[in-house]
């Protein structure tokens, strides 16, 4: 299971760090927020990945995967790097 959350303040980052902290990955769709929040956001999601040895990626411009540890598959060309 993946939990898309579209938070509409900063307050709603709970959120993420819960689903998080319990193994699912997090799709962090920033699009509703304004961009000072949006950044708050990013970098609470960034210390949280590396806090929990996780990933971020970016789908979009605002949108973002958070993958706890050992959840992301590294593609074939990650592999031979």
């Amino acid at each position: 299971m993946i939990k898309t959350l579209c938070p509409r303040d900063y307050n709603e980052a709970i959120q993420v760090g819960h689903f998080f902290r319990t193994g699912t990955p997090v799709v962090m769709d920033l699009t509703k927020l304004p961009d000072s929040e949006a950044k708050q956001f990013v970098d609470f999601a960034a210390g949280l990945v590396f806090g929990r040895r996780g990933d971020m990626e970016r789908l979009s411009p605002q949108v973002f995967l958070l993958a706890p540890y050992g959840m992301i598959a590294r593609s074939s060309d990650e592999e031979g790097e």
